[in-house]
């Protein structure tokens, strides 16, 4: 046992007893209504410190034997509580989260911008360690760890159960700001199967919404959206680009005329470098598709034109071959 006799006692006494009905305040009593003279077992594993022990006997100055009285109700400490705030990214915003935390009245927030895919973030750690310290120095006092939705704190799963673990050990309770699981939650007792549910339900969330972006990209890229940024030089741009360059008009002078359609540069010409880039694509999966980057221009042959040696050789072959009807005629 971590704690002495006395200090067991007022720790055990600050819950209510599950077996006896013993209020909070005072010793667990017998059938008869005495006081018992050890506290009984669903009532002391409430308390961290002494969940592994056998049993925890009442103080003599408790009076076991004797009749049972209410004691006197328990000190409450104002608990303390460390705010956690997080985006994944530098373009959300965390002004709302931060908010939402003063007013919880949290003693210190710490608030980071990192993605969920890096696994150490120094500032959680940070808020942990200093909720720990806090329960450490103070037993008795309630530390609270509070965030502004269940998100903010794990990847899956198996990080929200570990990171359970680790409150729960601690004797450390969670909060929830927004969301269907709004409230406090302690993670000793019943708690436990809470943080287990918690953790589940966030497993799902996640679980869920990178499906439905899963389904969303494919019905985009199936009406030609495959996402990135719009091109500076689509393929009309580029097919008049391809045109001018056949012409002998210098690269420079066809990038000044030409002029992007979408984008913050909408309006503007293209630099050098774009447009060298994209001929220099265009002419390379012609290559390797063995098609045309535009389709030939069509001559277009007046009647006194000569035939040229194609059209000589195709009308020789026509007229060789016999006429399908013939054996009909003869």
């Amino acid at each position: 046992m971590d704690l002495t006799p006395d200090q067991a006692a007022l720790a055990v006494e600050r819950h209510d007893c599950p077996n006896c009905d013993a209020p909070a305040g005072s010793a667990c009593r017998t059938r008869g209504g005495k006081t018992a003279a050890k506290y009984h077992t669903p009532r002391f594993v409430l308390v961290p410190a002494l969940r592994e022990e056998l049993e925890i006997p009442v103080p003599a100055d408790r009076g076991p034997g004797r009749a049972w009285k209410q004691g006197p109700a328990p000190r409450t400490e104002r608990p303390v509580r460390i705010g956690y705030a997080r985006t994944s990214t530098a373009r959300q915003e965390l002004a709302s989260q931060l908010e939402a935390l003063r007013r919880a009245e949290c003693h210190k927030v710490f608030s980071e911008q990192i993605s969920t895919r890096v696994k150490v973030r120094p500032e959680l750690e940070k808020a942990l360690a200093l909720a720990h310290q806090f329960k450490e120095a103070a037993p008795e006092t309630p530390v609270i760890f509070t965030v502004h939705e269940l998100k903010r704190l794990a990847r899956n799963a198996a990080e929200l159960m570990t990171l359970s673990a680790e409150l729960q050990a601690g004797g450390i309770q969670l909060e929830l700001l927004t969301g269907p699981l709004t409230g406090i939650y302690d993670p000793n007792g019943t708690g436990a199967m809470f943080f287990a549910v918690l953790a589940v339900a966030g497993q799902i969330e996640r679980d869920y919404i990178r499906e439905k972006t899963l389904e969303g990209q494919v019905i985009a890229a199936s009406k030609g959206n495959h996402g990135g940024r719009p091109k500076v030089i689509d393929d009309d741009m580029l097919t008049f680009a391809v045109a001018l360059k056949d012409k002998g008009v210098p690269v420079p002078e066809i990038a000044k005329k030409l002029t992007i359609k979408v984008g913050k540069n909408a309006g503007k010409s293209p630099s050098v470098a774009s447009l060298y880039r994209a001929l220099a694509e265009a002419e390379a999966a012609t290559v390797d598709d063995g098609l045309p980057l535009r389709p030939k221009p069509v001559r277009i042959r007046r009647p006194e034109d000569p035939l040229t040696p194609e059209e000589i050789d195709l009308r020789e072959r026509l007229q060789a071959q016999p006429h399908p009807n013939a054996e009909t005629r003869s």
